[in-house]
C-alpha cells in the first residue's frame, strides 16, 4: 500500500515537471515572436530589398541603365530623323547611307547641311596685300599689288602660276592684271597701277575688286580667291596698305554645289575606294533651272591619266543621291604623286557637257582636300566622308 503511494507521487512529479517545461518553452516562444513582431525594422529592410520594380543606386543593373541611357543620348546618330531610332544592332541601313552615312563610316567635317550638321570645311585660300591710295592734284588712285600668302595649290605638280585681275567695280570692262608668277604659292608681284582721270567724288562711289586666279595655258584659268573693298570706307587722302584673306570667288555665277565623298585606304590590297555618296545644291546648267548630273573620276599619276570611271546620270535633279562605289589600285610607293579629279558633269544630249564643279584629291590639293586625304591615310580600312565645295 505504502509502495503505490509512493509510485503516485513519483508520477505526478514527472508530469508536473514536463508541464512546467513546456509552459516555460511556449512562454519563450511567444515572446521571442511578440518581439519579433514589435520589431520592424528588419522585415522594412527586407521589403525594400526585395521589392520588385526598385532599383537601387548601387545595383549593378541599374548602373547599367544609367550607363546605356548616357550612351545613347551622346552618341545619336547625328543623321537619324525624329523619331526614328537606328538599327538594333548599332548601324545605319543602306536607306540611311544614301541619306548620309553608313554606321562604319567616318564623318570629319562638321557643317551646315540644314540640321544635320554637315557640311564642307571652311577652307583657306591664302591671302593677300596690296595698297590703295588718291592723288587730288593728278585726280590719279593708285593701286599697288605687293604679294601673296599661303595660296592654295591648283596645279597637279602641287603648286599655282598665280596672277591678279583689278577692277573698280561696277565697271567690269576695264581691268587690269598683274604678271603671272611661275609655280608659286607665295608670290612677290610689286606692281603698281594708276587709275587717272577719276575725280574724287566719283572715286567713293567705286569698289575695288581684287581676284587671284592660277594661269592655265590649256584650258580656263583657275579662281583662287577674291578680295573686294567698298572706297567710301577706305581714307584716301594717304597711301594705306592692307592685309585681306581671301574668299571665295563667286565669279558672277554663285556657288557651284557641294559633293559628299567618302574615301578608303587598303594598304594591303594597296587600292583607294572612292564612294560618291551624293551632291547638294547644284548649280542648274539647264534651260528649264535644273541639271542631268553624274560624276566623273580620273585616276592621275604626276600628270598623266591612268584610269576613268563615272557613275550613272540623274534625271532633272540638282540634289542627287548616287552612292555608287569605284576602288582604283594604288600602289604605296606612287601615293605622293597620286591625283584623284572628280567632275560634277551635267548631261546634255544635244551639246556638249556642262562641268558644274570639280574636286582635286591628293596629299598637296587645297586644304580641305588635303585634310582628307591625310584622314584617309590616318584611318585605313575605314571610309572617310567628308563635304567639298565644288570649284570651277
Amino acid at each position: 500500500m505504502y509502495l503505490n503511494r509512493e509510485e503516485d507521487s513519483s508520477k505526478g512529479s514527472v508530469t508536473l515537471s514536463v508541464f512546467l517545461v513546456s509552459l516555460a518553452v511556449t512562454v519563450c516562444a511567444v515572446w521571442l515572436v511578440a518581439l519579433c513582431g514589435v520589431c520592424g525594422w528588419c522585415q522594412r529592410k527586407m521589403g525594400k530589398r526585395n521589392k520588385p520594380g526598385v532599383e537601387t543606386a548601387d545595383t549593378p543593373d541599374s548602373a547599367r541603365g544609367r550607363g546605356e541611357k548616357k550612351a545613347i543620348k551622346g552618341n545619336k546618330p547625328v543623321n537619324s530623323p525624329k523619331g526614328h531610332p537606328p538599327d538594333a544592332d548599332g548601324r545605319s541601313s543602306v536607306t540611311d547611307l544614301a541619306n548620309s552615312l553608313t554606321g562604319d563610316m567616318v564623318m570629319l567635317s562638321p557643317g551646315s547641311e540644314e540640321d544635320d550638321g554637315e557640311g564642307p570645311v571652311s577652307e583657306k585660300l591664302g591671302r593677300i596685300q596690296f595698297s590703295i591710295g588718291y592723288s587730288f592734284q593728278d585726280s590719279t588712285l593708285t593701286v599697288k599689288i605687293l604679294k601673296g600668302q599661303d595660296l592654295p595649290a591648283k596645279d597637279f605638280s602641287g603648286t599655282s602660276d598665280p596672277f591678279v585681275k583689278l577692277y573698280l567695280l561696277p565697271d567690269k570692262k576695264h581691268k587690269l592684271e598683274t604678271k603671272v608668277k611661275r609655280k608659286n604659292l607665295n608670290p612677290h608681284w610689286n606692281e603698281t597701277f594708276l587709275f587717272e582721270g577719276f575725280p574724287y567724288e566719283k572715286v567713293r562711289e567705286r569698289t575695288l575688286y581684287l581676284q587671284v586666279l592660277d594661269y592655265d595655258r590649256f584650258s580656263r584659268n583657275d579662281p583662287i580667291g577674291e578680295v573686294s573693298i567698298p572706297l567710301n570706307k577706305v581714307e584716301l587722302g594717304q597711301i594705306k596698305t592692307f592685309w585681306k584673306e581671301l574668299k571665295p570667288c563667286m565669279d558672277g555665277a554663285g556657288r557651284r554645289g557641294d559633293l559628299l565623298v567618302s574615301l578608303c585606304y587598303n594598304p594591303t590590297a594597296n587600292t583607294i575606294t572612292v564612294n560618291i555618296i551624293k551632291a547638294r545644291n547644284l548649280k542648274a546648267m539647264d534651260i528649264g533651272g535644273t541639271s542631268d548630273p553624274y560624276v566623273k573620276l580620273w585616276l592621275m599619276h604626276k600628270d598623266k591619266r591612268v584610269e576613268k570611271k563615272k557613275t550613272v546620270t540623274m534625271k532633272c535633279c540638282l540634289n542627287p543621291i548616287f552612292n555608287e562605289s569605284f576602288p582604283f589600285d594604288v600602289p604605296a610607293h606612287v601615293l605622293r604623286e597620286t591625283t584623284i579629279i572628280i567632275t560634277v558633269m551635267d548631261k546634255d544630249r544635244l551639246s556638249r557637257n556642262d562641268v558644274i564643279g570639280k574636286i582635286y584629291l591628293s596629299w598637296k590639293s587645297g586644304p580641305a582636300e588635303v585634310k582628307h586625304w591625310k584622314d584617309m591615310m590616318g584611318r585605313p580600312r575605314t571610309n572617310v566622308a567628308q563635304w567639298h565645295a565644288l570649284k570651277a
